[in-house]
């Protein structure tokens, strides 16, 4: 685990140190995603982590096999039946 200190400066902004942007492999004008806690945290996640983590919830909740396009599409095609 890396800690580091730093501070929010002019424009309310916050640095990244060195050490934590090349341990994520962080570049300039990267997309990353701040998930404020209820314990008062932040999480700091890069967009691929984010996707990650998505993608877990989703497979714990969507059985193996099932196709939510496949059903979203099912019940397009009824409407448009009943149209």
């Amino acid at each position: 685990m890396i800690a580091e200190v730093t501070k929010l400066t002019n424009g309310n902004r916050v640095v990244i140190p060195a050490a934590i942007r090349k341990s994520l492999g962080l570049r300039v004008g990267d997309a990353l995603t701040l998930i404020l806690q209820n314990n008062g945290e932040v999480c700091l996640l890069t967009q691929a982590e984010a996707v990650r983590q998505a993608q877990k919830l989703v497979r714990e909740r969507i059985p193996e096999g099932r196709s939510l396009v496949e059903e979203l599409l099912a019940e397009r095609r009824e409407e448009a039946g009943r149209e």
